[in-house]
């Protein structure tokens, strides 16, 4: 498995250098982790008078000093990281490196903020969203240590973005630990509208909560039926079903703080400037959990 791990020496960062650094089965695996810091460049008035080769030591020392101890708590894992950095914008240096390796993930440490916060996971973190379709392991909350074998929740909604979900969870089971439980997680509808009373003299629909249940059912069945099959041939990998039910970011990020240690989701991801990076409810799982947050860039065809 190719990882990139991108480090800016935040408190943050660090807890994506742990993440890693806790995959017990993934470092048997013998995984390439790559880690990489990008400096900021220097405006180039003060460049020119100071000199390239001044330059040039200022950006590898403060590099060194970001990237020494994420390389000595990988190696103290034993990993053997390959650590470098890149001059330039944060967000699109590291989408292009992650682009050009071909990596299996890409792992972002990041804050994250209220609804309220405007941008909900930092602004390079939301750039590097925007511009690359590479799996990415967003790492939050706050610090704390990781067991080998992960609790991991699948999000699925009857899209696509579902069984390309199973398929990276079932094609990595390493980054997730030797005996991880697996759950997929279906938020079916409350259908509140369809059973109340009549608004402003137009009555709605009546449906029994027998009726709503069936309803729900049909719902969970149509997400599930495809994904058990793709467990069928999973060399006795199982997985929990579990329906929940409201707002799929609400009881997702609810279910996540309670249950999970990570939880997997699909996200189509717009451009830079498109107001939407994640869609709806990974944004709102975003704004609300702290659980870390595996997104997938790429439905299933």
């Amino acid at each position: 498995m190719k990882i990139l791990v991108a480090v800016d020496g935040s408190d943050y960062s660090r807890m994506a250098i742990e993440f890693i650094a806790a995959r017990e089965t993934l470092i048997k695996s013998s995984p390439d982790v790559q880690v990489l810091n990008v400096q900021w460049p220097l405006p180039a008035s003060p460049a020119r008078i100071v000199g390239m080769a001044v330059v040039r030591d200022y950006y590898a020392r403060d590099a060194e000093q970001v990237l020494r101890p994420a390389r000595r708590r990988l190696q103290k894992a034993g990993l053997r990281p390959n650590v470098r950095f890149i001059v330039g914008h944060p967000a699109s240096e590291i989408s292009a490196a992650a682009d050009k390796d071909k990596v299996d993930l890409l792992v972002l440490g990041s804050h994250g903020h209220s609804a309220i916060g405007g941008m909900l996971l930092g602004s390079v973190t939301n750039a590097v969203l925007a511009q690359t379709k590479r799996a990415t392991l967003i790492v939050r909350g706050k610090a704390k240590g990781y067991a080998d074998s992960l609790r991991v929740g699948i999000a699925v909604d009857g899209s696509a973005y579902g069984p390309a979900a199973v398929k990276y969870v079932l094609r990595h089971l390493e980054l997730f630990g030797s005996t991880p439980s697996i759950s997929l997680l279906h938020v079916v509808h409350t259908y509140d509208l369809l059973v109340m009373p009549s608004v402003a003299g137009i009555a709605p629909p009546a449906f029994s909560p027998a009726e709503v249940r069936a309803m729900q059912d049909k719902a969970f069945e149509a997400a599930m039926g495809p994904l058990r099959r793709l467990f069928k041939g999973s060399e006795g990998v199982q997985a929990n079903e579990i329906r929940l039910v409201g707002h799929p970011g609400d009881a997702l990020s609810a279910y996540g703080k309670k249950e999970l240690d990570v939880l997997v989701m699909g996200s189509h991801g717009y451009g830079a400037f498109k107001a939407a990076v994640m869609g709806s409810v990974a944004t709102r799982v975003v704004a609300h959990g702290s659980t870390p947050l595996l997104l997938i860039r790429r439905a299933a065809k």
